[in-house]
C-alpha cells in the first residue's frame, strides 16, 4: 500500500465530515455552518454519491471547494470504489444494488452518463486513508492485529463488525464513516460520523482536536433540515 500518511500541521481545526451519499442541500448547509477556512484541515470520509437526489452536484460542490481550499483531503469510500469499478467494465449489479441508480439518473439530469472526465479524476484520486497527528481518517475502519502499512484495500472501504467489535490500539484515534448511527460515536479511540444523512438521519462533521460537532438533519430525500 502506498504510504499516504502526512504530518499534522498548525491547523485552527481538524475537521471531518461523515458520509453524504448525494445529499447535497444537506452538504451545503453543513458547511455553511462550519465556515470551514484555510487555516483549517478538513477531511471528508467517503461515500460522496448513490442513494440521495443530487450526486452529480455534490461532487460539483466538492471540487469548487476543493479550489478553494486545496489542502482539502477526500477519502475514498465503498460507493466511489464500487462505481470506478463500474466504469472499468464490471458488472454493475452491486453498483445498483446499493443505490447506483439514483447516482445514474442524477448524472443523466445535468451532465450525462457516464461522468465526466473532470469527475472519473475526483474519484480515481481518492486516498485510501490520511493520518494527521494522533488521529486516523479511514473511510470503513481497520482490521485489527495488521500494522497500518499492511491493511487490506477492501477492509478500508468495507470492513464493518470485525472492527467495530473489537479492541484494537493503533496509537491513535481513528475517525470514520460507512456504518450509519443515530449519533456520532466519540470515544478516546474512534470517532464514527456517518449519521445515516441519507435514510432521514443527519449529515455530521466534527473537529476531532475538540469534538465540537455540528449537525444538520435531513429527510429521505436528502435534503437539509436546521435543527
Amino acid at each position: 500500500m502506498v504510504d499516504l500518511l502526512q504530518s499534522a500541521g498548525n491547523n485552527q481545526r481538524l475537521l471531518a465530515v461523515g458520509d453524504i451519499h448525494g445529499c447535497r442541500e444537506a452538504l451545503r448547509e453543513l458547511l455553511g455552518r462550519v465556515a470551514p477556512t484555510e487555516h483549517d484541515q478538513l477531511v471528508f470520509l467517503g461515500d460522496y454519491i448513490d442513494r440521495g437526489p443530487d450526486s452529480t452536484g455534490v461532487v460539483e460542490d466538492l471540487l469548487a471547494l476543493r479550489e478553494r481550499l486545496p489542502c482539502t483531503v477526500f477519502l475514498r469510500g465503498n460507493h466511489e470504489q464500487m462505481l470506478l469499478e463500474v466504469l472499468a467494465g464490471a458488472s454493475p449489479l452491486n453498483f445498483l444494488l446499493n443505490g447506483g441508480g439514483q447516482t445514474i439518473a442524477s448524472y443523466r439530469k445535468s451532465s450525462g452518463w457516464p461522468p465526466s472526465l473532470k469527475h472519473r479524476t475526483f474519484f480515481a484520486s481518492l486516498l485510501p486513508l490520511y493520518s494527521n497527528g494522533s488521529f486516523i481518517f479511514v473511510h470503513a475502519g481497520l482490521r485489527p492485529g495488521i500494522p497500518l502499512a499492511e491493511q487490506s484495500p477492501a477492509d478500508l472501504l468495507w470492513i464493518r463488525e470485525d472492527f467495530l467489535a473489537v479492541k484494537a490500539d493503533w496509537g491513535k484515534t481513528i475517525v470514520f464513516g460507512h456504518t450509519p448511527r443515530e449519533q456520532p460515536l466519540l470515544t478516546p479511540d474512534r470517532i464514527g460520523l456517518d449519521t445515516g444523512c441519507v435514510y432521514g438521519g443527519r449529515l455530521t462533521c466534527c473537529d476531532v482536536l475538540t469534538r465540537r460537532v455540528w449537525q444538520v438533519s435531513c429527510n429521505k430525500s436528502g435534503l437539509g433540515a436546521g435543527d
